[in-house]
């Protein structure tokens, strides 16, 4: 997903955004019960894994009303008699059932626990039903605040979509809405007027006709995430194409209002060139069995998995916008690039917990300067990601709170990128930054993680203790800063506002002649050859520095 940050630093004198969308960044201090329900992995979600779900619902546009049932089946993991089932208000379940059997359901605020009957035992698999409806929570502002968009698109036709991360799919479904347990496949079938057409994830199996509605059935054939799963329904054209990628031929889709298919033809280009960059800095495609597709939305745009949206008015740059302001971002659509490198990192890679968000939006953020790197070398990359540094609010650490379903500052995007540009420094080849980045998809490939497995991956495989370059970068706001001084031939230098232990090397330039040197906390001074040389920090180096 695109940071709410940037629409409110760059776009806030452009667009006059208004005082109600300010409000969506403002800072929860305070976390209920309902919080660590949520965002905890409860006694009553532990003992059950998810292994299926078919969400089979009608959708009723004229009333903005939605009805019908998710089947969830599970491996029983451990024993227990009571499930947690998440549904927010003010959607409704109706009932729950199981081999025939209407269960009873006790809600405390969006969770409702289910006390099952039938003994449940260790290795076996089971499934309920949960039937509900409801008018789902609108979206004002999709997709910071999430939900349904109920909107028409210019010929009148209804165009809706739905958005839900850090909301959560719980919104508009009944799932276990969790980030640590990931379904291993799924079927969504969704009834609309025969006039839209419903597109969702996955791959097509089957349109069938009911009286004036239709049914869409997708199949998901790959572990997806919740708020990954999405509808797009609306009066859509289709086109499409195949991209012969490292894993053979990968089916790439295209729905757009019927309108803009002449133009979206033209200007899609940038999703197989989305696809050449980042197949060639992160590895294979994650999803070629359910293949992948851009599908036109009344927002922005969201990482939904093989099922990515796009809402970026066929403009290069960020609504024809250059976030870096160095003219780089003016070669790519910013929505086509962002979210599907988001393919690797979100829906491949998923985080655990959404604490740790970073791991989506950091290495996705940097995608972009990948991007660049594959196109038009490592300059324009490089001048791209360092532009980026004027949005970093430095205003709390890049990493949330815990087990409260509570992300960290939207930094995770902008410094969080020059961190990774950073490291890329660090390991002074860029080789072995490429194998690094393709192994990471190869190792945790359909994984959730926690920050501390990429932490330790990386330090792992860069052969470098990453510790105090996480801690600083990731659990504090503090840049580090490079003191230095010059007096006569000789040049003293040491890291301040750091954490203990902090220790990173640099790469600096004195009198023309590039090295590294290695500051820590204590002053260290190395002889010049002569006086009052220039001393300069590379650039690459997300720091501050101060002369004394």
């Amino acid at each position: 997903m695109i940071s709410r940050y940037s629409l409110f630093l760059f776009l806030t004198i452009i667009l006059s955004v208004s005082g109600n969308s300010q409000s969506l960044l403002q800072e929860k201090n305070h976390f209920t019960r309902q919080d660590t329900l949520r965002g905890s992995i409860t006694p009553e979600r532990v003992w059950w894994d998810l292994t299926y779900y078919h969400l089979d619902i009608k959708v009723d546009p004229a009333n903005k009303f939605i009805s019908g049932k998710n089947t969830i089946q599970y491996k029983v993991l451990d024993k227990h008699s009571v499930m947690q089932i998440d549904l927010q208000e003010p959607m409704q379940i109706t009932k729950v059932i199981q081999k025939g059997k209407q269960l009873a359901v006790v809600r405390e605020g969006n969770a409702h626990f289910v006390t099952l009957e039938d003994s449940q035992n260790i290795g076996e698999v089971n499934s309920i039903d949960v039937y509900y409806e409801g008018h789902p929570r609108e979206a004002v502002r999709a997709p910071w605040d999430g939900g349904f968009s109920w909107k028409k698109d210019s010929n009148g036709n209804d165009f809706i979509a739905t958005s839900c991360q850090g909301l959560g799919a719980s919104s508009w479904w009944p799932c276990k809405d969790h980030m640590y347990d990931e379904v291993d496949s799924m079927q969504i079938s969704v009834n609309v007027p025969s006039k839209l057409m419903d597109i969702s994830n996955g791959r097509l199996r089957s349109i069938e006709q009911y009286g004036d509605t239709k049914t869409y059935r997708w199949f998901v054939g790959s572990p997806i995430n919740n708020y990954g799963v999405n509808l797009n329904i609306g009066d859509y054209a289709h086109f499409s194409e195949v991209y012969n990628g490292e894993g053979g031929n990968l089916d790439m889709d295209y729905y757009v209002l019927k309108d803009n298919l002449e133009k979206a033809k033209v200007h899609f280009k940038d999703a197989t060139r989305t696809m050449e960059a980042l197949e060639h800095w992160f590895g294979q495609y994650p999803f070629y069995k359910d293949g992948y597709k851009l599908v036109e939305v009344p927002y922005l745009g969201m990482e939904h998995q093989s099922s990515v949206t796009y809402g970026n008015d066929y403009k290069q740059g960020y609504l024809g916008r250059d976030l870096s302001g160095t003219g780089w971002g003016l070669k790519f659509d910013f929505i086509i690039v962002h979210e599907s490198g988001h393919e690797w990192f979100a829906n491949n890679i998923t985080n655990k917990d959404i604490a740790d968000m970073w791991i989506h939006e950091s290495f996705t953020n940097y995608s972009e300067s990948l991007f660049l790197d594959y196109f038009y070398g490592k300059q324009a990359a490089s001048e791209y990601v360092i532009g980026l540094r004027q949005l970093i609010l430095n205003d709390r650490p890049i990493i949330g709170y815990y087990d409260v379903n509570k992300e960290g500052s939207g930094d995770m995007y902008y410094k969080g990128s020059n961190m990774l540009h950073t490291l890329r420094q660090l390991i002074e080849d860029d080789d072995k930054w490429r194998s690094i980045l393709r192994g990471m998809n190869r190792t945790f490939y359909h994984q959730t993680v926690t920050t501390e497995q990429i932490e330790n991956y990386l330090s792992q495989e860069t052969e470098i203790d990453l510790t105090e370059f996480f801690n600083q970068y990731l659990r504090t706001t503090k840049i580090p800063n490079l003191e230095y001084a010059i007096n006569n031939q000789t040049v003293k230098y040491r890291w301040t506002n750091v954490v203990d232990k902090f220790d990173m090397p640099i790469k600096v330039t004195i009198d023309s002649k590039e090295q590294w040197i290695f500051p820590n906390t204590d002053w260290k001074s190395m002889e010049l050859n002569v006086n009052h040389s220039d001393f300069k920090i590379d650039p690459n180096f997300y720091v501050e520095s101060r002369k004394i």
